[in-house]
């Protein structure tokens, strides 16, 4: 039986894409903080902390009451760092996780509910180890954008490929649909650690994406549908679209 669910927010102020990000203000606050904030609010969790192994991260955190872990600065990898994040935190407070669901630390706009959402498939069926929230491509620009990862799924909603190319092919693509990975990821807790012992793999690499190693080694990722809308942020101009959008929804 499900007990335990933790979530874990990566962060880290060496972005390549964009360095100090979680800590640029949307709205006047860190975004950081918009992503914390918003998960707390959901009631499956039992505890939060941001796993960071940046000191300016980790202060502001513990500055609005939440818990933060110092980490290895050595992990590319958001999976990698939550592997370590949890060991520390279930060695410290002496109690073992079911679930570990990672939310990446640039999603400002993640609602409470897309972590039931991605939870309860893995709550209903012991058999699912991982699953990733699926999200709507809204246009052509950005099914092109690199730093948007498609994904193609196989008929039972298992991902097929995570690519940061456009896929599928945009050729004869009528009527099939084009998703996207939203970083919320819960693992099953025992999969997280072993996920973490497994050696990278080509794929892993080339795409930069950590979901690539598990289905590389032979899992399944179980892709769960949203309505939600999501939209990460990896550049300025993400940054500013997301301030636009929450103000508007603030209004």
């Amino acid at each position: 039986m499900i007990k335990n669910i933790l979530s874990l927010i990566p962060a880290r102020m060496g972005s390549t894409r964009f360095p100090g990000k979680p800590m640029e203000k949307i709205l006047d606050k860190p975004m950081i903080g918009h992503v914390f904030e918003n998960v707390k609010k959901n009631n499956l969790i039992s505890d939060l902390a941001v796993a960071t192994c940046d000191s300016e991260i980790y202060e502001y955190i513990i500055s609005i009451g939440g818990k933060a872990i110092m980490t290895s600065s050595a992990h590319e990898r958001a999976s990698d760092r939550c592997a370590e994040a949890l060991l520390k935190i279930e060695k410290k407070e002496n109690k073992k996780f079911d679930i570990v669901v990672l939310v990446q630390g640039d999603e400002p706009m993640i609602h409470p509910d897309m972590i039931s959402e991605a939870v309860e498939p893995m709550i209903k069926n012991d058999e699912i180890l991982v699953t990733n929230l699926l999200g709507r491509i809204k246009n052509d620009k950005e099914f092109k954008d690199s730093n948007c990862i498609k994904v193609v799924c196989d008929k039972n909603g298992n991902a097929l490929y995570f690519s940061r190319e456009p896929i599928p092919t945009t050729v004869n693509k009528k009527n099939v649909p084009m998703g996207k990975q939203i970083c919320v990821i819960p693992f099953k807790r025992d999969f997280l650690l072993d996920y973490n012992q497994l050696h990278e793999t080509p794929l892993e690499l080339a795409e930069s994406v950590d979901m690539m190693r598990v289905l590389e080694h032979g899992y399944n990722v179980k892709m769960i549908p949203t309505n939600h809308l999501s939209h990460a942020v990896d550049t300025k101009e993400d940054l500013l679209m997301v301030e636009k959008l929450l103000s508007e929804n603030t209004n």
